[in-house]
């Protein structure tokens, strides 16, 4: 994979922040092993000081904030921690689903090692809004707003109603594959069909908050070009 530069993911930037848009299959901060490219060093090589605001999955695309200074992750941390943030996530979801403004409000137990759970005993309180946007025959495009922050928050919630992430074998998503969706197609006898996305079909679409103590704004983040692709595919073949 080429190693994308920072100021190439950059949506804005000013004196104490700077909005990107990750690309999928890289990391937030540093993974156990090290040595692999993430987005908090690529954020150090092009200013010294930055420091991340919050974390994505590693497949996970779309809008994430860095602070380059210690004031500024402590002024966005604060909204963070008080749920002043507010995140929009678009998902493809396995089926079709009338949400509409539906409130999941199940806790999340951290298992630990990336394993997460509902539990109503020890899990910690996990609130996320869901709003179909756009209906095809056999999968949904999704609207997520999490409240709170927890691990996989969004994946875990979708599989309780039966709503999997589209490619997200974790939580019993199934990736889509053309031949599922383009009538007549058939894939090349000689060679395994690879899905559309490799990956799950969850990407960082907005995030608002304050910049300053008097000025909010929101940031759109594109979708990158493999959920496009897959929307497109969509729009065409299945609706």
């Amino acid at each position: 994979m080429k190693i994308p530069k920072l100021q190439d993911l950059i949506i804005y930037e000013d004196d104490h922040l700077i909005i990107v848009n990750k690309p999928p299959f890289i990391s937030s901060l540093d993974e156990r092993e090290g040595g692999e490219i993430n987005i908090l060093r690529l954020a150090k090589q092009y200013h010294e000081d930055a420091q991340i605001c919050h974390r994505l999955d590693k497949e996970t695309s779309g809008a994430m904030i860095i602070a380059k200074d210690p004031e500024t992750y402590r002024f966005v941390s604060m909204q963070f921690e008080h749920r002043q943030v507010k995140k929009v996530y678009h998902a493809i979801v396995d089926g079709t689903h009338i949400f509409n403004e539906l409130l999941i409000d199940l806790p999340i137990l951290n298992a630990g090692k990336g394993n997460v759970m509902i539990s109503r005993g020890e899990g910690k309180r996990a609130e996320t809004y869901f709003q179909s946007i756009k209906y095809f025959k056999h999968y949904t495009l999704i609207e997520a707003r999490p409240v709170t922050g927890r691990m996989h928050q969004i994946r875990i919630h979708l599989a309780t109603q039966r709503a999997s992430i589209s490619g997200d074998d974790m939580y019993g998503g199934k990736p889509v594959f053309l031949s599922q969706i383009k009538r007549g197609y058939r894939p090349n006898k000689n060679e395994e069909e690879q899905p559309i996305m490799k990956r799950f079909a969850l990407h960082s679409r907005e995030v608002t908050f304050k910049i300053s103590e008097t000025e909010s704004k929101t940031f759109t983040a594109e979708y990158p070009k493999d959920f496009g692709v897959l929307l497109k595919l969509l729009e065409k073949n299945d609706c």
